[in-house]
């Protein structure tokens, strides 16, 4: 899978590319993420990319002129036009559904916005897919589009060691519950246990205590989650 992140400051997502998890799904040719300067496509001397807002008001605003043409530039760059995704408050909230539906892509190109947003014409031009990654403003969206590579990375075949742990996973598989609680070594720890049937050795024992910690954590937790799923169900 091909991510291409269109971005004022690539710099900002070299760190966390060149680590762990998301750094071997590279070296190992599972993923591939290419990063993209938008002032590359700035016009002018000064590679200007914001400008005043047009009636006036506080901060900058993204000009639409580099950033319709970064993305008309980059698209070209791969066999896969792939999805247009940007990064704003003003879209719909990540979760996981909307993160098995991106997996389900072969290529993501994740525009991400800086000041006070893009030019509108931004969004008339490209008609991008806009996705939010909760209720709260960023300083821009380059910590969005990690968010996005990180969670749909882990979806990719091969990327994770165990299959098995994208499933147990909270938010993923049928009914999207909360993880159940995870114990290792030691035993035992300022009076602390670990559940003894986890040492029983007993796995149909073991499933059902996982799948009522799942449900009972959900409840305390989220119950918003039950909720969601019973309306899917009679939908």
């Amino acid at each position: 899978m091909r991510f291409d992140v269109l971005t004022l400051f690539p710099g900002i997502l070299e760190g966390y590319l060149g680590q762990s998890l998301i750094k071997l799904a590279i070296e190992r040719g599972l993923i591939d993420v290419k990063l993209h300067d938008i002032r590359d496509w700035a016009h002018g001397k000064h590679r200007v990319v914001d400008d005043r807002p047009f009636g006036g008001g506080p901060g900058m605003v993204l000009k639409v002129e580099p950033v319709v043409e970064c993305v008309e530039a980059v698209r070209p760059m791969a066999d896969e036009p792939g999805r247009l995704v940007m990064l704003t408050p003003q879209g719909r909230k990540l979760d996981q559904r909307i993160v098995e539906e991106l997996a389900a892509e072969r290529r993501l190109l994740l525009l991400c916005g800086r000041y006070e947003g893009f030019d509108e014409r931004v969004r008339e031009i490209l008609e991008p897919d806009e996705i939010s990654i909760g209720d709260y403003i960023l300083g821009g969206g380059e910590v969005a589009s990690l968010v996005i590579i990180d969670a749909v990375a882990r979806l990719v075949p091969g990327v994770l060691g165990d299959e098995l742990s994208n499933r147990q996973d909270s938010f993923s598989g049928s009914e999207r519950l909360l993880e159940f609680a995870q114990y290792t070594r030691p035993r035992e720890y300022r009076g602390h246990t670990v559940p003894e049937v986890l040492l029983g050795g007993n796995h149909e024992e073991i499933s059902r205590w996982r799948d009522e910690q799942s449900r009972q954590r959900t409840r305390e937790q989220r119950a918003d989650l039950l909720r969601e799923d019973k309306n899917d169900r009679a939908q």
